[in-house]
């Protein structure tokens, strides 16, 4: 298992996907949205760490654009989430719970997004 695992991510990724620095995989899939892969054992916030990770390297947006969720809560059991940097596409109810400053509209900004979710995955083989 650890063997298929290692050579899969040793494989070339699809050209528009994106390693976030936490090992998600996110992709560009509209003007304003990201798409973060499903993995197993991930919080939400390792979502929006790879989500807020690709709109800042590979769409250059600044630490103050803000992130919302477009997929509805509960997200189905295997599927990703689909985050938007467009207001009129979030999924109402969806966001996270308000902490700190900023809008209270279940938004994040991407610098917080990055710099406070983002932390890098211990590999399975350094268990």
């Amino acid at each position: 298992m650890r063997l298929i695992l290692l050579i899969a991510l040793l494989l070339p990724l699809p050209a528009s996907a994106f390693m976030a620095r936490n090992g998600m995989i996110a992709r560009q899939v509209g003007p304003t949205e990201i798409a973060v892969a499903h993995e197993v054992q991930r919080d939400d916030t390792d979502y929006w760490c790879a989500a807020g990770d690709f709109a800042r390297h590979v769409l250059k947006q600044p630490g103050k654009a803000r992130l919302w969720r477009a997929t509805p809560k509960p997200r189905e059991k295997g599927k990703g989430i689909v985050f938007t940097l467009d207001p009129a596409r979030k999924a109402e109810g969806a966001g996270l719970s308000h902490f700190g400053s900023g809008p209270r509209d279940g938004s994040l900004s991407v610098g917080m997004a990055v710099t406070n979710f983002c932390r890098p995955r211990i590999p399975f083989w350094a268990d």
